[in-house]
Parts: structure tokens; sequence; C-alpha cells
């Protein structure tokens, strides 16, 4: 009797994707984030085509070699969409921990794909899209690269860089990335071990090339288990924080810390880093937006009102 084979992969345009351009030819799978206009962000329908893409790739056994990349010539990705951020996960947080448990297992079958993937560095690599790039197993930039984390910045936490960038740098130097936001051009990166190669841009996909070449010439399960072993530190910090950083920062977007954050990133304008200090430093609520929910109003019973209320939201009337 025949055997019917289960795990069938599809042709690219198939998929009919929006947000990423997926090619397959010679041995290598290209995944390419495809939003310039947004310098290559990630939106939740991003995150989900990238992630029916590697399960293809993963699946396909005329594919030795994936490389993910970033579309034009300005960014490899610059992490999550802002406005996706500021306009849906400060309203609702508890679709942030929907979002965060997507993001991981996207991430995860890029880590457990099974073959060699080559991160094509083709501009910037910022905050999650570096993620994206440490996650890969080898990467390749061009000249005019560069890379770093803006979490703490930005009113949110770059979980992933905070479990991987120690294994690839070091401590010290992850924390100068983690704490300080210092960008790192690329000859830094490459002095730093952060990339494999550096290259002049219109190199690049020759020494992608190449080292897809020197990638497919060696035996498929002996790379797929090696790849298995090598993956045993980052595994451990992922299985075990991954969940409780989806946990946290759901929980956080509740504060306003992300609000201004990521308010002012889509309002092009400096964060008020200081306002928060302050109001700690008096000794007064720095977790909520307009104070904690201590007041009530005496004349319509409404109770839970901010603090810094003076007027009672639902009738109207001043608060004592």
């Amino acid at each position: 009797m025949g055997t019917e084979r289960k795990f069938i992969p599809r042709e690219p345009d198939e998929y009919n994707f929006q947000d990423i351009i997926y090619e397959k030819k010679d041995w290598v799978a290209t995944i390419t984030i495809n939003r310039p206009e947004k310098l290559n962000t990630y939106r939740t329908e991003t995150l989900i085509e990238m992630g029916q893409a590697f399960l293809d790739a993963s699946w396909d056994d005329s594919i030795a070699v994936v490389v993910l990349t970033g579309a034009g010539d300005k960014a490899f990705c610059t992490g999550g969409d802002v406005d996706e951020y500021a306009t849906c996960y400060t309203t609702t947080p508890r679709d942030f921990w929907k979002w965060g448990n997507l993001f991981c297992r996207t991430m995860e079958l890029l880590r457990h794909i099974g073959k060699p993937t080559i991160a094509r560095i083709n501009g910037m690599a910022v905050g999650g899209g570096n993620e994206w790039h440490i996650a890969c197993d080898l990467s390749i930039a061009a000249e005019h690269a560069q890379f770093f984390q803006v979490g703490v910045g930005v009113g949110s936490v770059a979980a992933a860089s905070c479990w991987f960038l120690p294994l690839l740098l070091g401590d010290r130097r992850a924390r100068e990335m983690l704490l300080l936001n210092r960008r790192l051009d690329a000859k830094t990166a490459l002095d730093w071990g952060l990339v494999n190669r550096v290259v002049p841009y219109e190199k690049l996909d020759e020494a992608v090339q190449e080292m897809a070449d020197q990638l497919i010439n060696k035996f498929p399960e002996c790379l797929r288990y090696t790849l298995q072993q090598v993956n045993f530190f980052k595994d451990i910090p992922a299985a075990i924080l991954g969940g409780h950083a989806t946990e946290w920062l759901s929980i956080h977007f509740t504060s306003p810390e992300p609000y201004e954050g990521m308010w002012s990133f889509v309002e092009k304008r400096k964060p008020d880093y200081m306002k928060l200090r302050k109001l700690a430093a008096e000794g007064k609520s720095s977790e909520y937006l307009w104070g904690a929910p201590v007041k009530a109003c005496s004349k319509c019973g409404a109770k839970g009102l901010p603090g810094e209320f003076k007027f009672c939201g639902n009738c109207g009337a001043a608060l004592e």
C-alpha cells in the first residue's frame, strides 16, 4: 500500500500574503516583511502571515535554508507597529495578551523551523526587529545597518532581547543596549558578535547566497539536530519567561508609561519621562493616568473616581 503524504507545502502565491513577500527558489525560502512605508514594522496580520510562511518552509523538503529580511534599503524591521499598540492595546490591554501569545508562537516557529535561518539585515533592526534578527541562526548586515533596542524609552520591555542578548553579547554589553538604548553601527555589531558578516549593501545578496550555498551542502538531519542542540540556551528562558512576559506586559498596558510612550511616538514628540518620576517623588500615584481610583461623588454616589479628578465624571459635581 502506498503512503499518503500529510505535510504538503504550498506554492507561495497560493497564500495571497499582504504584509510579507514569500519566495522559494533553489533550496532557499526568503520571507520579506513588506511594509517599507512603515519601516517594516509588524502588525498582527504580519505575524500571522510570517507564521504561515515559517510553517510552510519547515514542511517543504525542497527548502534547505530560510532567509528573513525586510523590503527596501532603510529597515530590516523596526519592531511592532506602535500605531496598533497605541490605538488597540492601551485601550483593551487584554488583547495584548493575545498578541503576545501570537508573537511568542511565531518566534517559536522560526527558532524551531528545523533548517538554518539567515537574517539579511538590509537596514535598521530596532526593538522587536532586532529580536527577529537575533532569533535567526546567522546574520549578514549591510554596512549602513544599525541595531538598537527602545523598550525602556517607549514604555515597554524588550523581553526576548532580555533573554537572548546576554547569550550573544555578554551581560554588560546586553545591558548597555537594553538600559541605555545604545545604537550599534554594523562594524560595532560585528565586533561585539551580534552579526556574522558585514558587507557593502550592493554585495548583500551575494553574501547571503554564498552562506546559503554552504549550508545547502550539508546533511539536513545533522543540521536539524545541531540546531536543536544549540537552541537549548534560548529555549530555557523562552519557555520559562515567555508567558510571564506576556502576562506582565498586558497588565502593564493599563499604566501611564506605555500610554505616554506610545502616544508620544504617534504624536511625534519627546516622551515626558520626568512627570511620572516627579509624581512618585512627591508621594503621589504614578501608576494611574489620573491618579488612583480613590474618590467618590457625594451627589450621585459614583465610586472609584481618579484621585486627580476635581469633578465627577458621571454627574459633573465638584469633588471634595
